[in-house]
Order: structure tokens, then C-alpha cells, then sequence
């Protein structure tokens, strides 16, 4: 059973692959702003990692100055204690400023720690995000590459295709016979009405003169 799940799950992944080389060969700037989406989401995880770490830098950071000062306010009063004689609340007093003592040894070799990790995380993120940008500036060539490929394959198809051009000549033709037919009705138009006006004066002073007559 699990030889062919195991099976099933390499023919999905080599059909995955080779619909994404597919993809890849059809639109290369679609799967390139895919790629970029997966690594801006990446870029955003270390971004968090590195704000965690330096709030727990920041903490480790507050721990180790209450330590040292505990530690400090413990040898003091030891000290008072021993003055005063009072061996019981000396032995107190030495007890927790040596466990101060030893938590903030502790705390400060957890906080070297930290602090190389920090200094590793923000290594890698300034890396990645020249990264990122380095890919954003790849895709602003390769979508300037794409549209100057897109408009000389657009004006080789005009210039070069003799059907293009032959068609867009007849369509002029068309045009010009069209503004030909159209002028003509025009100038005819204004010629009769020219005509029809003539004659109706004519008439008039025809009928004016059998009048007077």
C-alpha cells in the first residue's frame, strides 16, 4: 500500500513539474511573480525571527542588569550582617549573592548566544532582501525585454505580412472611392438646387413681363 502512494505522489509531482515547465514556457514573467510572491512571504518569516530575537535580547538583556544588582544588593547586606554579627543572616546574604552570582553568569552566556544568533539572522535577511530586490529589478528587465519582443514581433507583422498590406491598400482604395461618390453627390446636389433656383427666378420675370404687357 504505501509502494503506491509512494508511486502516486511521484507521477502528481512529475505532472506538477511539467505543468509548471509548461506554464514556464508560456508566461515566464506569471511564474516569476510567483516565485517572487513564495520568497517575499519567506523574506516576511525571517523579518518576524529577527524582531523575536531582539525582543528576547532585550529581556535577557533586563535579567542580567536585575541579577548584577541583586547579586550587588546580597554582598552588601552580607557584609552588614558580618559587621553586626549576625552569622545567620550573613550566611543568608552570602547564599543568594552566590546564586545571583551564578544566574548571571548564566544569563550572560545565554545572551552572547542570542546576540550571535541576531547578528546571524540579520545577515541572512539583509541577504535576502538585496535578493529580493535583485529579482525585482530582473523582472522589470526581462517585462521590458518582453514588451520590446511583443512590439517588433506586432510591427514585423505589419511591415513584413504582403496580405496586411495589401489589405489595408484596398481598404484606402475604399476609403478614397467612398470620399469620391460622397464629393460628387455633394457638388451635384448644390448644382441642382443652382439650377432649380435659376429657373424659379425666371419664371417669376416671366410672369412679371406678361403682366405688365
Amino acid at each position: 500500500m504505501s509502494n503506491l502512494l509512494t508511486r502516486i505522489k511521484e507521477t502528481l509531482a512529475a505532472d506538477f513539474h511539467e505543468i509548471l515547465d509548461q506554464k514556464e514556457k508560456k508566461n515566464p514573467i506569471a511564474l516569476l511573480n510567483q516565485y517572487l510572491r513564495e520568497c517575499e512571504q519567506e523574506t516576511d518569516k525571517v523579518r518576524k525571527l529577527v524582531e523575536r530575537q531582539y525582543l528576547l535580547k532585550e529581556e535577557f538583556t533586563r535579567e542580567l542588569k536585575q541579577a548584577e544588582e541583586l547579586a550587588g544588593k546580597r554582598k552588601r547586606q552580607a557584609d552588614i550582617a558580618a559587621q553586626a554579627g549576625e552569622s545567620e543572616l550573613h550566611e543568608f546574604a552570602v547564599r543568594e549573592h552566590e546564586q545571583y552570582q551564578e544566574r548571571s553568569v548564566r544569563i550572560t552566556e545565554s545572551l552572547k548566544e542570542v546576540s550571535g544568533q541576531l547578528a546571524e539572522l540579520e545577515r541572512k535577511y539583509e541577504e535576502m532582501k538585496h535578493k529580493l530586490k535583485d529579482m525585482y529589478i530582473k523582472r522589470m528587465e526581462l517585462m521590458g525585454r518582453e514588451n520590446t519582443a511583443r512590439a517588433s514581433h506586432r510591427m514585423n507583422k505589419v511591415l513584413d505580412s504582403s496580405s496586411y498590406t495589401q489589405g489595408a491598400h484596398t481598404r484606402f482604395e475604399e476609403l478614397e472611392s467612398y470620399i469620391d461618390r460622397l464629393e460628387n453627390e455633394v457638388n451635384t446636389g448644390y448644382y441642382r438646387s443652382t439650377i432649380d433656383g435659376r429657373i424659379a427666378q425666371l419664371e417669376k420675370e416671366l410672369k412679371k413681363e406678361d403682366s405688365a404687357g
